[in-house]
């Protein structure tokens, strides 16, 4: 079971993280206090990222590899490879929900940690999945964003998508004027919640059917289906389609940037989950419980909470997105406007009130070989 957002992905990990980690496997290093190993999705391992902290770190090795799913990551620290990772970055559900209970991640240092959420924005201050049951801070957040659809604003206004929600693509006059970004794991989530169905609890009886019937009809209205971003964005652009089911800041973002400012990322005003229509994914940093430990694995969680740092965290690798961080006016002062409009800063707070945080969808392995079925169909 792979659950991401970005399944896509695999191939920035081979040409980026993968090639610049090197050999990792084999003994322990010799001195582990100049070495780092970092397993990150895709951006942490940029050089942009990277090399101020080498440069402050005279001497040490710091490497950083790009996963292509959260469970993938995870199974790496279950394999063994617990003794190579100092530091694991994943999405918000996994720190408190698998890694700390399996001993995977260990706590932060709270007091050096805790005064950066007062830097944050209002909805991170008090963060609840970046700490365990037993009060232990166990992840730092960092960028997250919000993850429904996109619409082209010149054909579906905003207020109309935002108001109709996911019953958007159920309507048969939006049959063959929307596509579908196959990011599987996602799509099985705003299906459920386009049947009116909660996708984090269990799915089971006659609301299986509902599920199967919802995904029959949102693939068999689809003009176009891929995992490809940048194709759905063209398309959109070129009036191919006037909407796509799962997007969000992340893919409408780079279009944005390039000026194409009508394509927008909607959450629906309302939802059958206490009345949330949207989800939200959050990243969230956490320092793996290597029984050979690096200093250096805080120092960089520290490092990346700055206000340079952070915004290299939120405009690279070709998509951007915002970032806890920018509570801060440090951070905040080095984006344009350009760049705040590119990942819709105007309507984030809303848009976040109105999601859902994303977490394990408890039937996957039943609804996924549903979607699968409707998706061959």
């Amino acid at each position: 079971m792979t659950l991401s957002r970005r399944n896509f992905l695999s191939r920035t990990a081979a040409l980026g993280g993968a090639a610049a980690l090197g050999p990792l496997a084999g003994p322990a290093f010799a001195s582990r206090n100049d070495q780092l190993n970092i397993l990150c999705w895709e951006g942490y391992n940029s050089d942009a990222i990277l090399d101020p902290f080498r440069a402050a770190q005279a001497g040490s090795t710091v490497r950083a590899e790009s996963g292509t799913s959260d469970p993938d990551m995870i199974n790496k620290l279950r394999a063994g490879e617990i003794n190579v990772w100092d530091l694991i970055n994943v999405n918000q559900p996994w720190a408190r929900d698998q890694l700390y209970p399996e001993g995977l991640i260990k706590p932060l240092n709270k007091e050096r940690f805790m005064p950066h959420f007062d830097n944050m924005l209002p909805e991170f201050q008090d963060y609840p999945l970046a700490f365990a049951g037993d009060g232990e801070l166990i992840g730092m957040p960092q960028r997250y964003g919000p993850f429904s659809f996109v619409v082209n604003t010149d054909v579906i206004s905003r207020d109309m998508a935002e108001d109709q929600g996911w019953n958007l693509f159920l309507d048969p006059a939006m049959k063959d004027r929307y596509g579908v970004l196959t990011y599987d794991n996602w799509n099985v989530n705003h299906m459920c919640l386009t049947a009116g169905l909660n996708p984090f609890a269990p799915v089971e009886g006659a609301d299986l059917e509902i599920f199967k019937t919802t995904a029959e009809a949102i693939f068999g209205g689809a003009k176009l289906l891929t995992d490809d971003l940048v194709a759905m964005n063209t398309a959109l652009i070129n009036g191919e389609i006037d909407a796509y089911f799962t997007g969000g800041t992340y893919t409408a973002s780079p279009a944005r940037y390039d000026g194409a400012t009508n394509v927008r990322a909607i959450t629906p005003r309302s939802g059958p989950v206490d009345g949330k229509g949207g989800v939200v994914w959050v990243e969230l940093t956490s320092a793996v419980n290597n029984p050979d430990p690096s200093t250096l694995a805080e120092d960089f969680l520290d490092y990346v909470q700055g206000a340079e740092a952070s915004k290299a965290v939120a405009f690279t690798e070709g998509t951007y997105n915002p970032v806890s961080q920018m509570g801060n006016p440090e951070v905040m002062a080095l984006f344009d406007a350009e760049e705040l409009d590119a990942i819709q800063m105007d309507s984030l707070s809303e848009e976040m009130a109105r999601s859902l945080d994303y977490e394990v969808v408890a039937s996957y392995d039943t609804l996924i070989d549903i979607y699968t079925q409707a998706r061959r169909s």
